[in-house]
């Protein structure tokens, strides 16, 4: 008896041992040793923490304390929670597949048999040799089965389901990373529209003003009615951007506060009163792209679902192979619950099982190919969204520079339309210059202060898209 028990845990411990399917091992990836389009003097690994709260380099604490509150509120991250846990749920599922499964049982039963057919037809006057034709039965006890996993179906279900737990935790980090970029783009443009309304109104006091003057000259029979018609409807022009603004920045607000898991008017009040657009840092902090697979949770969420799928392959595998399962049950029966207690209605029966499909109609082969199919298309997703967060990464870098240089440019042209419109009107009060210089003066330089507005807005939102492409918004360390 020992040598047969030595026997099978020996073979139990070398089909254990085998588990089919191809292992899994991360593909190679490739990336460029630096960024083509990173700002002069933007390196290095040390800039990689930055990245973590990187909304904190703005020094705007309103910002900070508005996506505080979204981290805390927004539905999209609980939502991501929520399939966590059920992820983790799943996984608790598939584990349970190895393990023993033990039932309690318990039934009464009441039977009146036909004592009119053999073998329980007695002779005339005879009593049945099988009792009363009446019977009680009372029975309790415990079934139990368990399904020995020789060569690895459920171990690679297990990983499987363990490697899409992991990807549910990347999609929780990518949905945290996405709401803070959402969240900062969102005041970027309110503050932005908000700047551009106080230039509107800055315009419109200069402009009625210049309205003034040339409504003096006319009355005093230095200029002309046409200077005034031509400076009221300057006026009116610029006092038709401030509802398409007004819309914007409302717009912004509305989707700040549905960011924040609340009704899209809960902010109004608090966020209406202009604010200045936060700083933007002098430096961009820029990691290497060799870490872009560590910062990136999408693109970790990518190699996690290939492992999943390269597993799944195992799974389907194992079906061409035998089941080997033992069953049993142990309790006791008896017609009354008072000989439950004896121990002649102790019954009990193992059953070890074996089950090898010999004729699936082609569905087990198939399936195998369906998962091999996935797994490969995993892995082109996983290759592709490299290529994808390595072109996100150039383009918002492109975008930041580009727009810094665009937003000093006009800088340098707000300031020369500034001195034109300064001195258009000296020479307009001075007769040497018609109206119309200054008219076109001051149209120009409104022109110039709202595109100003405008880049100031869009390099802080091209800054923000260079965090959310590098992965900014979260700690990779405390993974």
């Amino acid at each position: 008896m020992n040598h047969r028990t030595a026997a099978l845990s020996l073979l139990l411990t070398t089909t254990a041992a085998c588990t089919i399917g191809p292992p899994y091992t991360r593909p190679p990836v490739t990336v460029p040793e630096a960024w083509r389009e990173a700002p002069t003097g933007t390196v290095g690994t040390e800039s990689g923490t930055m990245l973590e709260k990187w909304w904190m380099t703005f020094e705007d604490p309103m910002l900070a304390g508005i996506i505080a509150r979204a981290v805390e509120g927004n539905l999209d991250l609980k939502i991501a929670a929520a399939r966590v846990r059920e992820a983790r749920a799943v996984r608790g599922i598939a584990a349970s597949a190895s393990l023993p499964q033990v039932d309690a049982t318990g039934s009464y039963g009441r039977v009146s048999r036909s004592e009119a057919v053999p073998p329980f037809k007695a002779a005339s006057g005879e009593a049945s040799p099988f009792g009363a034709r009446d019977q009680n039965f009372f029975e309790a006890g415990f079934d139990a089965s368990w399904e020995i996993d020789v060569f690895g179906g459920v171990r690679r279900d297990v990983e499987a389901a363990v490697a899409q737990v992991q990807a549910a935790e990347e999609s929780e980090r990518d949905s945290l990373i996405s709401l803070v970029a959402e969240v900062a783009r969102s005041y970027a443009q309110l503050r932005g529209s908000q700047r551009r309304l106080e230039l509107v109104d800055a315009t419109l006091r200069a402009q009625e003003e210049t309205m003034a003057l040339a409504s003096a000259r006319f009355d005093s029979g230095l200029g002309t009615e046409l200077d005034v018609a031509r400076a009221h409807a300057l006026l009116e022009s610029i006092a038709s951007e401030r509802p398409e603004l007004e819309r914007i920045a409302r717009d912004a607000i509305y989707r700040i506060g549905v960011l924040l898991g609340r009704e899209p008017e809960s902010f109004l009040e608090m966020l209406e009163t202009a604010g200045a657009l936060p700083p933007v840092p002098p430096e961009v902090p820029v990691t290497l792209p060799s870490e872009l697979l560590l910062r990136r949770p999408d693109l970790r969420r990518a190699e996690r679902d290939l492992a999943a799928a390269t597993a799944r392959i195992g799974v389907a595998r194992a079906d061409l192979f035998p089941r080997f399962s033992i069953a049993g049950a142990f309790g006791r029966r008896s017609e009354e619950t008072g000989d439950l207690a004896s121990a002649s209605s102790q019954f009990w029966a193992i059953v070890p099982v074996v089950r090898w499909p010999i004729l699936s109609g082609g569905w087990i082969r198939a399936n195998i190919q369906v998962q091999t199919a996935r797994q490969e298309q995993m892995l082109h997703t996983f290759h592709q969204a490299i290529l994808t967060a390595l072109e996100e990464v150039e383009n918002s870098l492109s975008a930041h520079t580009r727009e810094r240089r665009r937003r000093d440019s006009l800088q340098v042209s707000v300031a020369a339309n500034r001195l034109a419109l300064d001195l258009a009107t000296e020479r307009y009060v001075s007769g040497l210059e018609s109206f119309l210089s200054v008219l076109d003066a001051r149209r120009s330089l409104y022109a110039a202060e709202d595109r100003l507005a405008q880049s100031e807005t869009t390099v802080v939102i091209t800054l923000v898209a260079v965090y959310k492409a590098l992965g900014g918004g979260w700690d990779a360390d405390g993974v």
